[in-house]
Parts: structure tokens; C-alpha cells; sequence
């Protein structure tokens, strides 16, 4: 369901008032919304057709540094522009901000007009245009999981890191009194998300003390990886406006569950029909979905940084806490990367489990989706089923166990390289570089407390 907002309508809000304010926003590496405030009245006369912002967005790190080594923008390059062009199919208005409507933009080059290869939006229309010259519609829906905490975001930037305080000091999984505590926030959430055009169909406590989740309609892959990009924004803002702060840290304690992003994918048809169903199948699988599963699976390894972008995702990793450790599949298992759900029904699909809620969801669609397709075309045997505990088995596929590891499989694998060309492989693998080193040259709490006085 892209936006709720038809420019028509758009242009009557601004001229009665209601709409004075209009965000217009591309998304960065890391799956945030940048862009600009405009005055509505100048958006609906020519802002609407174009803007421009400086090419570094997609080259900084998160704390805006101007990594370099980049081949699409550095001070070599000069650092010039992008060109901003809105998709009024995503126009809408966001109820949590008075007077303002969101749209999303594609970026694309100031002196071609084509869309920006690396641009994560861009790397998914690029499968999703592949998939339907297959025939096929890819369909999708994230899981949102995140924590919840009493502190503000002012506080935690004045200091209070080491006061952090979750709403609920137990685990609210399925809870409901404690939940009805924490609806000041959540049903704003609900709400809100609702109003700007978004499916939401429920929130409920997590497997930890603090911890939501939030549920929202299946939809087309790239709408999916849309509304994903505007909730995660949208909580953070409607957090700030009540005194609470939000993180979508895969692991933000070592001691706690992690959060994660569990991606459902299907495929139809053109005209409509389920691709994945076939009800004389033991699991009511079609041949389709089996070669689907089976490029996922053999391409597990090779996308698990698309995955798990950061250090901190591959803390998540952990045995016992329903994050998996094995990337293999199996029937309703939650301790298997790849669970099939739904069998014998026309929503039979596959649910991958690897992604954190820190991930990008456009790279992380893409990723599944060219690694799907791949075992399409190749005719992919699927392989046996796994039953049981993924933890203790032994001798099977493992995610990697750091983003080191990931990295370099994501710079080796020729699917990546087919799929999404050389450009994007090495742009993102570069990313993958500085975050660790980034994260290696840190002196940690940890290492502090463990050797200041021991070493």
C-alpha cells in the first residue's frame, strides 16, 4: 500500500492549511531517512519534481564521517550532487508530525539522470524488475522487534548510557498488563503508523523485559522495505515525543534477547496466484518454492552481510535466545535460519530469520531475492529437511560468526557480482572494511573492566 496521499489531495491540505510541511527523504546505507524539510506551498509548485543533496549520503558512516576509498563520491570526486526524485506513489501524511506529509525519493545521477547503482532502493528495484521478468511478483512482509526504554534520547546523549532502564524490568512475551503499561507509546505507534498509510496489524511484547514488536501487512518487496524504513523512523519520533527512547541495536546487552527483523517471502504469479503452493506436497511445496529455498540456502553465507551489516549483529548469533545459528531449513522450527510456514495453505512461504532489526531492509530483500531467483534458474535441489535442534547439530551450514568472515564471502561470491554487479559488491564490502575497523581500534567497557587492574 504505497502512501495514502494522491498530490491532488496533497495540494488541497496545503491550500486549506491542514499541510504545511513536506519531508522528502532518499535512504542511506544503513536504511535512514535523509533528506529535506520543505514548505509545502513551494513543494506542490516545483519541489515536488526534483532536489538535490551532496553524493556523500551514501558513502558516510553513521556518524557522518566522509569515509573514503569509495569509487562513487570522495574528496577526489569533490563531493557533488545527487538529484532527489520523489515517488509520489509514496506521498502520505504522517499524523505524529503536525502538518507534515513524507515522500520518498530515488536518487539519481546529476549529469546521466540514471538511477544510482549503489543506491539501496535502486539494488532492490533491480531484483524485483528481474523477478517479474520471471514471471514472478515477490511479496514480503518484516517482523519488528526493538526495545523500549524510560530513558529519553537526551538523557542517553548527556550521559545516562550506563542508567539505561527498559519500561518492564521482566520478560513481556505475549504479556498483555504489562504491555497495557507501556500503550502511552505503543498505541501512539499503532496510531500513528495506521494514519501515514501503513497496515499495521498488531504490537505485542517481545522475549524480553522492554522488548515490542511490531506486525505490519504483507506487501510487494519494495513497499515492504518502504513502510520498514518509515516505521523504524516513525517509532524513534514517536518515542521522542513521549520521553522514551528506542534502539534497533540487533544486541544491546550480551544478558538480553536480541532484536530481530525476520523477513516472510513469497512469489506470485503476474496475474495474481500463489507460485509457492502446491497442496500435493508433503510440505505443500511447489518445485518454485524448493529451488527458492535452495539458492537461499546455498547463498546463505554470501548475503549474511546484507544480513547482519554491523559488529554488533553477530552478537545476536546466540544459542538459546530463538536467533539462529545454522542456515538451514526447516518446517515450523524457529531454531533453523529458514522456516517454512504456513504449509498446505496458498501463504505457504519461507521465513528467514537471520536478519537483525538493525539491518537495511532494501539490501537485505535484494540479497534473499537474487539468491532465490538464482536457485530458479539454476533448478536448485533442495536439500533434506533438518528437524530437531539446529543449536546442538553439528556438521551443518553456520552463519558466520562475525562480519569479518561475512565480508569476505560478500567479496568472493560470483551470485552477489551477477546479481547486483561489481560496483555495488565492492562499494558495500568497503563498508563492511571500515565498520570493523571502526569497531577494532574502540577500547570497549568490557576490556576495561576485565584488564585495568589484571593485565
Amino acid at each position: 500500500m504505497p502512501g495514502n496521499m494522491t498530490f491532488d489531495q496533497l495540494k488541497t491540505a496545503v491550500d486549506s492549511g491542514t499541510i504545511d510541511t513536506v519531508l522528502v527523504a532518499a535512504v542511506d546505507m544503513w536504511g535512514r531517512l535523509m533528506g529535506k524539510r520543505f514548505h509545502a506551498a513551494f513543494f506542490v509548485k516545483s519541489g515536488w519534481q526534483e532536489t538535490h543533496c551532496c553524493d556523500y549520503l551514501l558513502t558516510v558512516d553513521q556518524d557522518m564521517n566522509t569515509v573514503q576509498g569509495y569509487k562513487s563520491s570522495s574528496w577526489s570526486t569533490g563531493y557533488g550532487d545527487y538529484v532527489m526524485k520523489p515517488d509520489m506513489a509514496t506521498l502520505r501524511v504522517i499524523p505524529w508530525l503536525p502538518g507534515t506529509a513524507l515522500v520518498l525519493a530515488d536518487l539519481a545521477d546529476h549529469h546521466t539522470g540514471q538511477e544510482v547503482t549503489v543506491s539501496p532502493r535502486a539494488i532492490l528495484k533491480k531484483q524485483v524488475a528481474r523477478a517479474r521478468a520471471m514471471g514472478f511478483e515477490p511479496m514480503m512482509a518484516s517482523e519488528l522487534e526493538f526495545y523500549l526504554f524510560e530513558n529519553s534520547y537526551e538523557n542517553l546523549r548527556d550521559g545516562g548510557l550506563r542508567s539505561l532502564q527498559p519500561v518492564s524490568s521482566y520478560n513481556e512475551d505475549y504479556h498483555i498488563f504489562q504491555t497495557t503499561k507501556e500503550e502511552e507509546v505503543m498505541r501512539a505507534v499503532r496510531n500513528g503508523l495506521y494514519g501515514a498509510g501503513i497496515p499495521v496489524e498488531n504490537s505485542k511484547g517481545e522475549a524480553d523485559a522492554g522488548q515490542e514488536e511490531l506486525n505490519y501487512k504483507y506487501s510487494d518487496a519494495l513497499d515492504t522495505a518502504d513502510n520498514h524504513t518509515i516505521i523504524k523512523n516513525g517509532i524513534k519520533e514517536i518515542a521522542w515525543t513521549k520521553g522514551r527512547s528506542v534502539t534497533f541495536m540487533a544486541k544491546y546487552d550480551h544478558k538480553k534477547a536480541g532484536s530481530s527483523a525476520h523477513i516472510h517471502q513469497s512469489l506470485w504469479s503476474l496475474d495474481g496466484k500463489p507460485s509457492f503452493e502446491d497442496h500435493d506436497d508433503a510440505h505443500g511445496m511447489s518445485a518454485v518454492m524448493k529451488h527458492y529455498i535452495a539458492g537461499q540456502l546455498a547463498h546463505a553465507r554470501d548475503i549474511t552481510a546484507f544480513l547482519a551489516p554491523y559488529v554488533n549483529s553477530y552478537k545476536r548469533f546466540t544459542v538459546g535466545m530463538f536467533a539462529p545459528t545454522k542456515a538451514v531449513w526447516s518446517a515450523d522450527n524457529r531454531t533453523a535460519g529458514f522456516r517454512v510456514c504456513g504449509e498446505h495453505t496458498k501463504a505457504v512461504r519461507v521465513e528467514c530469520r537471520i536478519p537483525g532489526s538493525d539491518v537495511n531492509p532494501y539490501l537485505a530483500c535484494a540479497a534473499l531475492l537474487a539468491a532465490g531467483l538464482d536457485g530458479i534458474e539454476q533448478k536448485m535441489p533442495l536439500e533434506p529437511e533438518m528437524r530437531g535442534d539446529m543449536y546442538s547439530a553439528a556438521g551443518i551450514r553456520e552463519i558466520p560468526k562475525n562480519l569479518r568472515d561475512a565480508a569476505t564471502l560478500l567479496h568472493s561470491s560470483a551470485m552477489l557480482r551477477a546479481a547486483f554487479g561489481d560496483e555495488v559488491v565492492e562499494h558495500y564490502h568497503h563498508a563492511c572494511q571500515w565498520e570493523i575497523a571502526e569497531t577494532d581500534r574502540v577500547v570497549t567497557d568490557f576490556e576495561l573492566q576485565r584488564l585495568l587492574e589484571r593485565a
